[in-house]
């Protein structure tokens, strides 16, 4: 279960979200679970937050940090990510249906180091010659 203030700040927009991040640093977001469908994040600082099961679906996280953000089992459906930043967050289980993966800046083996993460490359042919 999300945190309610962390719910209740981030629902005010991004502007108040992002000053109450830049005051608590050390504070890890606590947004399990929580309905942001059709959000307009962009530029939102999430870096760290817990979005484990959020439904994210049609938000707008255009600039986004999400780095190391938990978004296991997120519903992404058809958000808007460009140019957000999502190194070393956990997608794993992510509904990612209708987002364009293709335009970020994704380290090729980012996910392939952590369990539960999309892996770089399939395990079955990993050991093939290309």
């Amino acid at each position: 279960m999300a945190n309610k203030k962390h719910v209740a700040l981030i629902n005010q927009g991004v502007a108040i979200w992002n000053k109450w991040r830049s005051e608590h640093p050390r504070t890890r977001p606590d947004l399990l679970g929580a309905n942001l469908f059709g959000a307009n994040l962009c530029g939102a600082d999430l870096r760290e937050a817990d979005l484990r099961g959020a439904d994210l679906g049609y938000a707008n996280l255009c600039g986004a940090d999400l780095s190391y953000a938990n978004l296991r089992g997120a519903d992404l459906f058809w958000a808007s990510l460009s140019e957000a930043d999502l190194s070393h967050a956990n997608l794993g289980y992510a509904n990612l249906r209708g987002t364009d993966l293709m335009q970020l800046d994704l380290p090729p083996s980012g996910f392939a180091h952590h369990p539960g993460r999309i892996p770089a490359r399939n395990p079955r042919t990993a050991s093939r010659p290309a």
